[in-house]
């Protein structure tokens, strides 16, 4: 009877951790169709605190530290002024060949792997130009977890989502969760102080950031 009464018990507790697991579970990626980065519906700027400190999920900030476009013709900040807790800086020019910005100035020099892209924009060829491309890629975006992708606007992040696609990455584990530049959430990481006075100085604070430096030197072009 104690045997039978224990296994009741350890069952009960199995269908509860079950029921925990299901309720904290992910909902699927849903790009929102009428996004022109294809945000996702139900994970984005609006909802993100809800789904942060999870050990199952990989956070990614796709924006450069200072990026040479000049996205403040378009009411955006080039330079990345803050992020969100959690997420570690893995910046998306430095993966692989632009798509067309609407701003100019746009990074074009070192990248990990030479992109061509098919009229409709979706990529056509990616080939690595160093021999650590993929480690360093399958390094900073593991496959066996969901990732959270940020950027400014959404763009860098889509981006990499199509990128990280179309070499094997399995789309439902892939969330444009989009731009920091609509986040007002309350985990925010300011990486700029700002002066008060006029005259005063800027403090950038890249110290704050977590940031996956790719040096580009160190690595060897494929021959």
């Amino acid at each position: 009877m104690k045997k039978l009464a224990a296994l009741f018990l350890v069952l009960a507790l199995a269908l509860s951790l079950s029921c925990v697991a299901y309720a904290d579970a992910l909902p699927a990626p849903e790009p929102d169709e009428t996004n022109m980065f294809g945000v996702d519906k139900n994970i984005n700027m609006k909802t993100l605190d809800g789904y942060l400190g999870r050990d199952d999920v990989v956070y990614r900030d796709v924006r450069m530290l200072f990026d040479p476009a000049d996205y403040a013709a378009i009411g955006g900040n080039a330079d990345l002024a803050s992020t969100v807790e959690g997420f570690r800086i893995v910046p998306y020019p430095y993966l692989a060949t632009l798509s067309s910005l609407p701003v100019d100035g746009a990074y074009s020099a070192e990248t990990l792997f030479s992109l061509t892209w098919n009229e409709d924009g979706s990529i056509a060829t990616a080939e690595p130009n160093y021999e650590e491309s993929m480690l360093v890629l399958e390094d900073c975006f593991p496959k066996d977890k969901p990732i959270f992708l940020m950027c400014g606007g959404g763009g860098y992040a889509g981006m990499t989502k199509s990128l990280l696609i179309f070499l094997g990455w399995d789309p439902e584990l892939l969330y444009n969760v989009g731009g920091n530049w609509e986040y007002q959430g309350d985990h925010g990481v300011e990486l700029i102080e700002y002066s008060e006075d006029a005259n005063g100085n800027d403090y950038f604070c890249t110290w704050r950031a977590d940031y996956a430096l790719i040096d580009f030197s160190r690595l060897h072009a494929v021959a």
